[in-house]
């Protein structure tokens, strides 16, 4: 016998209980479920006020998923993607500029971990970094640091 469908909330839920999702994300998720937008941003309304979706949640899962292992632009990049709010992305970008150089210095040194012995390497390791989304700069004092050490 099969299963009855789930419920929206039912959807919802299941999806957050997996990960933090921005409003955005979950409305896209759930849209081909519900059977009104109207029904739709009513349940998204009392999910928030139950706590159980934050776009404040989302953008620290965010930060913790991806500065790891890139760059504020391209972790910016990825949460503009989810239409937060202004003040969100400004807080967020202020925290991920904080750590771009400690964070870039890891992920230089577990690619790499030793200076470039000739140009190409150089544009190489610089192509790498800023493909991940570090800055110029950054990645210009990383490879000089490294190349003053050696």
């Amino acid at each position: 016998m099969p299963r009855p469908p789930l419920s929206l909330k039912a959807r919802a839920v299941g999806y957050l209980s997996r990960r933090e999702h921005s409003r955005v994300e979950l409305a896209r998720k759930l849209a081909p479920h519900a059977e009104s937008p109207v029904q739709l941003e009513a349940l998204l309304d009392a999910l928030e006020r139950e706590n159980w979706l934050s776009n404040e949640r989302f953008v620290d899962s965010l930060v913790h998923r991806r500065a790891s292992r890139y760059g504020a632009a391209r972790v910016m990049q990825e949460a503009k993607t989810h239409q937060l709010g202004n003040d969100q992305l400004r807080d967020l970008q202020e925290k991920l500029r904080d750590s771009e150089l400690a964070r870039a210095t890891e992920v230089w040194r577990k690619r790499f971990g030793t200076p470039p012995d000739s140009p190409e390497a150089r544009a190489k390791q610089i192509r790498f970094m800023v493909a991940r989304g570090f800055s110029r700069a950054v990645v210009g004092k990383i490879i000089r640091g490294a190349e003053d050490e050696a």
